[in-house]
């Protein structure tokens, strides 16, 4: 990845590339940097061309750009409750040229029946906050305390936000805690999105999961398919094959 910063009052904001000739997209110090969670979940959707995707809680665009990167032909809308955030997803689209294709929404999610139609997307994606209120250190920054906390914005919340937003049978795909699994699985089915699929992630084979990637479908029939375990390192420490992979560090075969 290439880095490339300047200062712009008083805060600190870089540019960086996916991959050698990829799209570029711009993020600071305020708004959260880019985390290994927004990857791995870029990695568990099926794109197809022409899908229409819903980004939840968008923040600078990172996830919505991966989408993009993996399948250039998607129509994308990203919602950012932070207008800070929410401007530099645009200039991230602005930057890459991307027209049509990436257009960004600024609002609250809890209030998703005012900002975009029903049914009218056929994959959400959202890296939500992981901890609920109450629990573990709050940032004292509001951007921070919105990504990483519920006390803005709860599981369930983001869950009946997708249901609103999904066509039927269409596809909710996310990302969490472990720990928090029974959680996810519930709110899920009790927004009428039917788990189906199921994969843990972790640091080296052998280990506990550090995260979870769940996809769901909108009036999905009961059946959960537990796919094989994401290993993010070899016994030696070095990435493995898949990683590179979703990290555009080599190259991936296009269908």
């Amino acid at each position: 990845m290439l880095f490339i910063t300047r200062e712009e009052a008083n805060t600190l904001e870089h540019w960086e590339s996916l991959c050698p000739g990829g799209l570029r997209f711009v993020y600071d110090d305020v708004h959260f940097r880019p985390g290994t969670d927004t990857f791995l979940l870029s990695s568990l959707p099926h794109l197809k061309s022409g899908a229409r995707v819903c980004d939840l809680g968008c923040g600078t665009g990172l996830l919505s750009l991966l989408l993009l990167q993996r399948q250039p032909r998607l129509q994308v809308t990203g919602v950012e409750l932070q207008p800070e955030a929410a401007a530099l997803c645009r200039r991230t689209a602005e930057e890459n040229q991307l027209g049509g294709r990436l257009r960004t929404v600024t609002g609250d999610l809890r209030n998703i029946r005012a900002l975009l139609p029903a049914g009218s997307f056929d994959l959400v994606v959202c890296n939500p906050p992981y901890y609920p209120p109450g629990s573990g250190k709050v940032s004292s920054a509001a951007p921070l305390r919105n990504a990483r906390s519920e006390q803005g914005c709860t599981l369930e919340e983001v869950c009946a936000a997708s249901a609103y937003l999904l066509r039927w049978s269409g596809s909710f795909c996310l990302v969490h805690k472990p720990e928090r699994l029974t959680d996810v699985l519930c709110a899920l089915r009790s927004a009428a999105i039917e788990p189906k699929r199921l994969r843990m992630v972790s640091c080296r084979a052998g280990q506990a999961p550090s995260l979870i990637l769940v996809e769901g479908r909108r009036g999905g029939r009961p059946g959960l398919q537990v796919d094989p375990p994401l290993i993010l390192e070899t016994p030696e420490g070095m990435p493995t094959q898949e990683v590179d992979a979703i990290y555009f560090r080599k190259q991936e075969d296009t269908p």
